[in-house]
């Protein structure tokens, strides 16, 4: 799950070619133990009791569902295709709950689903509305770039305060996908969990991350700093609204729908979508 979260949390950074590799999978690790820490609890909820019913989440159930989910992520990671793990989870669990019969349909249909296609499209058109005010450089926007965007240093600050805030919103929600179930299942309590796989993200991050890094970063389009700093923004703000609301969100969704916008924007609606890489994700 961490090799498929460095992505959206880095990319944007990293394809600017302001942080090498090394450095942008050690503070992902830490912001993401910072978030899981803090405000982990309420999907690890969700994903602990409110899908699937607790007397159900066995250990044998908790297993078969945390490796199908890996087994997911796995492969994604391996054909570098940034892949939801909220959403891989969420499919395992479910699953689980159409074999016992017993899954809580309502949560399923009217929380998490419309979440995954209202948020993503929000994070579309937010960063389509914001980049396009600052995107081309024009005779309203000027002032902008001598005040802000010239100075190289700022950008670069922000571009790193950007990143590791949506490390920090990974943790908040993306850590629980692993320990809502062992939570649900009574194998380890909710703050354990939480200390014990944030560290992992990290360790996952630094193992098989780099082809997802790769593609989120580079291959799509090539993010500026400006656009970089955006994207970061949109996309953790939106995730940490979900934490908040107990919703395991797919934060790769929210970060390639960003993307795509500033591609749009700068490529065109037709050249995006036909580009391979799209093509490749979706």
């Amino acid at each position: 799950m961490g090799a498929s979260g460095i992505a959206p949390s880095f990319a944007a950074i990293y394809g600017s070619k302001w942080i090498r590799k090394k450095h942008a999978l050690a503070l992902f690790g830490f912001f993401v133990i910072i978030g899981a820490v803090l405000l982990g609890r309420n999907v690890a909820f969700t994903l602990g009791g409110s899908l699937l019913e607790k007397k159900f989440l066995s250990f044998d159930a908790v297993l078969i569902i945390l490796t199908s989910a890996t087994i997911s992520l796995f492969l994604a990671n391996i054909l570098k295709i940034p892949q939801s793990t909220s959403q891989v989870t969420v499919g395992a669990i479910v699953g689980a709950g159409l074999y016992f019969k017993q899954l809580y349909v309502r949560t399923l249909l009217l929380k998490i689903i419309p979440a995954w296609i209202i948020l993503p499209s929000l994070s579309a058109f937010l960063t389509f509305f914001l980049y396009s005010r600052i995107y081309p450089p024009r005779h309203g926007n000027l002032h902008l770039y001598q005040l802000v965007f010239a100075n190289e240093k700022k950008i670069r600050r922000a571009s790193l305060a950007a990143s590791c805030y949506v490390a920090f919103a990974i943790g908040t929600n993306n850590v629980a996908n692993a320990a809502g179930p062992l939570f649900g299942a009574g194998i380890l309590g909710i703050n354990a969990g939480l200390w014990l796989i944030a560290p992992l993200f990290g360790i996952g991050a630094g193992l098989i991350g780099k082809g997802p890094l790769e593609t989120a970063g580079k291959e799509i389009v090539p993010l500026g700093g400006i656009s970089g700093v955006l994207v970061s923004f949109v996309t953790a703000t939106l995730l940490i609204i979900a934490s908040s609301l107990g919703i395991p969100q797919s934060l790769v969704q929210l970060n390639l729908a960003s993307i795509f916008a500033i591609s749009c924007l700068k490529n065109g609606h037709k050249c995006t979508l036909d580009y391979h890489i799209t093509r490749k994700t979706f």
